[in-house]
This record gives structure tokens, C-alpha cells and sequence, in this order.
């Protein structure tokens, strides 16, 4: 409530503090700018032509959260055909189950097209997780996925994310974080191309514990903005012609044909839009005990966190046990993604395996890991972890791929 004078009493600043602190909450907050922008926003920018950009407030959550705006070259909005939508819904084959389940992720054979070869394997109404093994880059179209985060973990090749608001390289161990509405291409170097993908129907964000009321990472944080790949070598595409634009929401793919290059950006600012972090540059946290989980955590959506397990030195506690403790997954799920190196607590992992632990039952180490780590000293092993709290379900895809016998691997 304003005073008289027009300032804000005590108690309504500490409540607009409360709001702007939840809002800084719901992704990646550091202000970035590209191109040419105009000193003050909602106001005339013109062409050397004399004609206006066109601006446009690309927002979340309505107006209340994160946003940046962008001046294109034409107005956003040039429509010249609309196909009909196709469902790329995913096909669930087991709803309900109690069963230790490992998927064999480099059984996904290699397609040629970049959403082709996207196949959902784990899926709720949170998040849907998917394999991808593309050999093409995308040429032919764009795509924007307009209901969910994407978070692309690069697994093997190398290439360059190309959107409106500028490019990101990426190599092996980087995650791409492309927020929903981000119109998008994969250029890829090569065709062996390996992918891990989170949709989140959410915002991606870094972990809250993290972050200052500002949101800053702090001195505590396993990584820092300097460790933050953002867009850079924006280019404007000034050009007329049929562009093809496949977006996706609510399980549909609407093909959209506009007459306008949808990278005409000549400059935006915000704080919504692409980014990217290498697993690589996540500092493992250590103690003298084992530590829990939540110490790998790099990301979180609603309902659901990404982890990041890296090369790190073990527990130094004279009488410690590197190895995880058996474990009773009460109120999530466990997924783990296999990426590369030797899982001291696993007998026969191989690169690109998926590991589901359903809440309700225990899982722990394979007989015979738990006295095999003593006295080791540190493990090379990389992973990425995710625990939904609403129970996963399983697709066709992902039967197709199963290691069927998993669930007995605990015997001796």
C-alpha cells in the first residue's frame, strides 16, 4: 500500500522484495544484449530506410517473469500457410510398475532427421525424457517447441545451436537450455551424433539454495556465470521466401510455412533466452562422508531435478565407504543417464545407458561393490541424474530398448 507521498510503506517493499526474489527464481538471471537496440524500449526504431523494426516482447508467465525483447526486421507475424498438425505423442506401453529398469540407449539407431530420431523412452506429465542419434543437421526446417524447456545434453558430436538471438557451439558434456517459444536449428559437424533430451514443462532454472536474493550464484554454487555459454556472432537474416517453422505443443506438430526468415533479428535484451553449460565445468562437492545427491544438482524444473555426477576425490574419512549406501526412493523416482567412465557402484555399465529406480522399493550397490571402494581415492566416472517426484512411465521406445533382466542383478 503507497503512503501519501507516494512511497511504499516497509511492509510493501519487503513483499515487492518477496516478488521480485520469486521471480528471478524461475530461470537464468543475467541480463544479456545483442545487436542494435534502441535507447528506450516501446519507442520509434527505424530502418535506414526510414521504414520501423518491429519489436516484440518474447515474456513468461504472462508479464510477471522472465522476458526479453527482440526487433526483427518484419513484423513476427507474416503466416503465408498452416499445415495440418501430426501427433508426436509418446506411445506409452507400461503405466504403472514396480520393476528396476535399465534401457540400452545406444540401441536407438541413428536416423537422419533431427525430430525423427527423437524418441520419448520415460515420460509424465512433468517431463518427458528422450534418446536422439540424428545424422543430418536441420536445413530444411526450424523447429520451436512452445510448451516446454528443452534441455539438450550433448552425449557425442559437436556443432552449433543457430537461433534468432545468436548462436552457441557445443561439444561433448554440454547442456543446451533452450527456453520454450525459442525458434531453433542443430547444425551438427558430423553424423554420429549422440543426445540426451529433457522437455520440461517448467522452467529450467539453477538450483534456488544457490542463488542470492539477486540471483547471483554464489561462492557455494558447484558453478558460476562465468561458466555460462551465451548467445554470440548474431546475424540478421533479411529475407523474403517460404520458411518452414514445425511447432510443437500439446503433442502435436503444427507445420507452419511463414514469408519472413524467422532469425531476422538486428538486436534484442532480456533474460529469456538460450544458454548453455559443459558438464565439465560443474565442481563436485566433497566431504569426509559420503555425500547425498542433492550436492550434484545442477538444475531444477517443478517437480523434478537434474543432477550432475563428475570426476571427483572420494570421502576421507579414515573408516569411509565410497560407495552409495543401498537407498528406499520413498517420493521420486531415480533415473541416471550413464555417460562415460567406471560406476564403482554397477557391474556392466556401458556408455548410454538409462538406470530407473522406481520410489517405493530399495536399490543400493551390486554385491561385492560396496568392499571393492574402500580405500579407493576418487572416481572418473560421468553421469546425469534425474529424480521426478511424480512416478515415470515407460514407452514403446523405451521397451524396445530394455534390458529385460536388470532387475536381477543383485543376486549373488
Amino acid at each position: 500500500m503507497a503512503t501519501r507521498n507516494g512511497l511504499f510503506s516497509p511492509n510493501t517493499n519487503q513483499h515487492f522484495i518477496r516478488f521480485i526474489v520469486n521471480q528471478l527464481n524461475q530461470s537464468m538471471p543475467v541480463y544479456h544484449s545483442l545487436g542494435l537496440i534502441p535507447p528506450k524500449r516501446h519507442t520509434q526504431f527505424r530502418k535506414p530506410d526510414g521504414s520501423l523494426y518491429a519489436e516484440e516482447l518474447v515474456s513468461t508467465e504472462g508479464f510477471s517473469s522472465l522476458y526479453s525483447l527482440v526487433y526483427h526486421a518484419y513484423p513476427p507475424t507474416i503466416v503465408k500457410t498452416l499445415g495440418e498438425p501430426y501427433s508426436v505423442e509418446p506411445k506409452i506401453a507400461r503405466e504403472k510398475h514396480l520393476k528396476h529398469t535399465s534401457l540400452i540407449g545406444f540401441n536407438v539407431q541413428p536416423e537422419d532427421d533431427y525430430l525423427q530420431s527423437r524418441k520419448p523412452v520415460l515420460v509424465n506429465s512433468d517431463l518427458h525424457i528422450s534418446l536422439a542419434a540424428p545424422r543430418q543437421s536441420m536445413t530444411d526446417y526450424f523447429y520451436k517447441n512452445s510448451q516446454a524447456d528443452e534441455v539438450v545434453f550433448i552425449h557425442e558430436g559437436t556443432g552449433t545451436l543457430k537461433t534468432g538471438f545468436g548462436n552457441i557451439k557445443f561439444q561433448y558434456g554440454d547442456y543446451l537450455v533452450i527456453p520454450r517459444g525459442t525458434i531453433y536449428q542443430m547444425e551438427f559437424d558430423g553424423t554420429a551424433n549422440r543426445l540426451f533430451i529433457v522437455e520440461s514443462f517448467s522452467p529450467i532454472r539453477p538450483p534456488k539454495r544457490y542463488r542470492n536474493q539477486y540471483g547471483q550464484l554464489m561462492e557455494h554454487s558447484p558453478y558460476c556465470e562465468r561458466d555460462i555459454k551465451r548467445p554470440a556472432d548474431l546475424k540478421t537474416y533479411d529475407e523474403h521466401g517460404d520458411f518452414k517453422i514445425l511447432i510443437k505443443k500439446q503433442g502435436l506438430i503444427y507445420p507452419y510455412i511463414y514469408g519472413t526468415h524467422p532469425f531476422d533479428f538486428v538486436g534484442w535484451d532480456g533474460f529469456h533466452y538460450p544458454w548453455a553449460l559443459s558438464i565439465h565445468d560443474f565442481e563436485p562437492i566433497t566431504g569426509r562422508l559420503h555425500q547425498p545427491p542433492p550436492v550434484h544438482q545442477t538444475f531444477e524444473g517443478n517437480n523434478f531435478v537434474i543432477c550432475s555426477f563428475v570426476p571427483r576425490k572420494f570421502d576421507y574419512h579414515p573408516l569411509s565407504i565410497p560407495a552409495p549406501y543401498n537407498h528406499s526412493n520413498v517420493d521420486s523416482d531415480e533415473v541416471l543417464y550413464y555417460v562415460d567412465g567406471d560406476f564403482m557402484s554397477r557391474k556392466s555399465v556401458v556408455k548410454g545407458q538409462i538406470t530407473l529406480h522406481p520410489g517405493g522399493i530399495p536399490h543400493g550397490p551390486h554385491p561385492g561393490s560396496v568392499e571393492k571402494s574402500i580405500g579407493k581415492e576418487s572416481t572418473d566416472e560421468l553421469a546425469v541424474m534425474i529424480d521426478p517426484f511424480r512416478p515415470l512411465m515407460l514407452t514403446e521406445d523405451a521397451i524396445r530398448i530394455e534390458d529385460e533382466n536388470y532387475y536381477k542383478s543383485w543376486q549373488y
